[in-house]
């Protein structure tokens, strides 16, 4: 089954990032930090098929060395907190070879990276299946923030535009200083430009796809945009997916697989559903012509005709059973004309909605807690080893522990800004998200049964379709044989 996974982030200094690191990891190779003095070293890594580096016309060809120009990088961002590079994580697709991925990726971050100014660096990776569980084939690029001038070095991220007053000179703040609005000098951080990259990414594979002859597609839009009801699953990431192929089943494992269960079930009913509200229509009027019949006498002829043609005692008594089965669920429900049936049709299909968007926002509840006592469990464990750093005076020293804790500090950092942005200065509470969770886990694994009730009962009612549809047409066969005979005489 095709999928679609084109997500995008910043590599930072304020969540304890490092360009060279992350070049490093992601092809697999051992490069030194001049901006931290430290070796990352990722050449035992498996499943890097490839990596190479893309640069525009005017960019040095020195930075085709990888160490180079993400040295070049860290040198040139003087803040602590700089933003470094952007990272695309982009799914490969198993329909496609190897090969015909590798070249769909390389037009792409040339067409969309490379002739818009970024320099690219490109690795591709595909992780070996020894349980022969599903591949997960994909590539990385990091490209770099600020342009490129036409003589090769670095140019600005952001211009001044000096606030002016109506005689043109410019305007000061109470301090003195002078005011400005920071102006980007490329659109390559704006939403509009991520979607226009999502789109043609999609775009791209679907044209493949369809050069192949394959029916499939993907679609860069979720599931709201699509205008899909149903309830999104959980980015599972590599250690998860190992876990899973392994048989060592994982709680985002466990969610995924309750949402694709409830969102197949989901379709399944309103499918169903739409269905019976057409042929109520269509029914309706046909019965609002003179002396319209009653559901059960539709009932009584279409079953007494099935009898009729029934070749077996057998086949009768299946006839009978199904019948009894039709008529009790009428009775039972006080289901006696159309509308009545459309009035049940309507009741059925709006606790299906309410029981479907209860799911919906636990479901959301529950990823954004998993989240939250991730980050906070890692925030508490390594709380002390950055209280520790600060309680260090000396640089050299200093350093020496920011660079033995690198892994740990980088943790804390990304855990600190995760959680300053999603609690917005509320405490953290882990015991009480962990109580939630629990509690919601509980109530979804609830929910998710009372689906097949309604489904249940949705078979049901088009089983009464079913006999109605078959008495109606049967009712007109009587005076078409009339008319047809009429025609023949004439």
């Amino acid at each position: 089954m095709a999928l679609y996974h084109f997500s995008i982030a910043q590599i930072k200094r304020s969540a304890g990032q490092s360009a060279i690191a992350s070049a490093a990891y992601r092809a697999g190779e051992r490069l030194y930090s001049n901006y931290y003095g430290e070796v990352s070293d990722y050449t035992k890594k498996g499943g890097v098929i490839a990596s190479e580096i893309m640069l525009p016309p005017h960019a040095p060809e020195v930075y085709l060395d990888r160490a180079t120009l993400w040295n070049a990088v860290e040198s040139c961002e003087k803040h602590p907190k700089a933003q470094l590079a952007y990272s695309f994580d982009i799914a490969m697709q198993n329909e496609l070879t190897l090969e015909e991925n590798m070249e769909l990726a390389r037009k792409f971050v040339q067409e969309q990276f490379v002739a818009k100014g970024m320099i690219a660096d490109l690795a591709f990776h595909s992780p070996e299946k020894e349980d022969g569980g599903i591949p997960n084939p994909h590539f990385h690029v990091m490209t770099t923030m600020r342009p490129l001038n036409p003589d090769g070095t670095w140019g600005q991220k952001q211009r001044r535009e000096y606030l002016l007053d109506e005689d043109g000179n410019r305007i000061r703040d109470k301090n003195g200083d002078y005011m400005f609005n920071a102006v980007h000098t490329t659109d390559w951080h704006e939403p509009e430009t991520l979607e226009h990259w999502r789109e043609q990414w999609a775009a791209a594979i679907n044209t493949k796809f369809e050069e192949k002859g394959l029916d499939v597609r993907i679609d860069h839009r979720s599931y709201v945009r699509q205008g899909l009801d149903l309830i999104p699953t959980v980015h599972e990431g590599a250690n998860v997916r190992q876990m899973e192929a392994k048989g060592i089943r994982t709680e985002k494992g466990e969610l995924n697989r309750w949402i694709k269960a409830t969102n197949r079930l989901m379709q399944d009913v309103r499918k169903k559903i739409k269905a019976l509200f057409v042929w109520m229509a269509e029914v309706k009027e046909e019965l609002s012509k003179p002396q319209t019949p009653s559901l059960a006498d539709l009932l009584i002829a279409y079953y007494n005709q099935r009898n009729a043609g029934a070749w077996s005692n057998k086949a009768r008594t299946g006839n009978l059973k199904q019948f009894a089965e039709a008529v009790n669920y009428l009775t039972e429900n006080k289901l006696l004309t159309l509308e009545d049936l459309q009035e049940r049709l309507s009741s059925v299909s709006e606790e299906f909605e309410a029981l479907s968007g209860s799911m919906k926002k636990k479901s959301a509840r529950i990823k954004e807690l998993q989240e939250l006592i991730r980050e906070g469990e890692n925030y508490q464990r390594l709380k002390p080893v950055h209280t520790e750093l600060n309680n260090i005076k000396f640089k050299k020293q200093r350093e020496k522990f920011e660079t033995s804790h690198d892994a740990e500090l980088r943790l804390f950092y990304a855990a600190r800004r995760i959680l300053k942005e999603k609690l917005d200065g509320k405490p953290i509470a882990l015991k009480a998200w962990k109580q939630e969770y629990a509690q919601l886990k509980t109530e979804y694994a609830e929910l998710s049964p009372q689906h097949k009730p309604l489904r249940e009962e949705v078979i049901r009612l088009r089983q009464v379709q079913n006999a109605v549809d078959t008495a109606l047409r049967r009712r007109e066969q009587p005076q078409e044989v009339q008319r047809k005979k009429h025609e023949m005489e004439l």
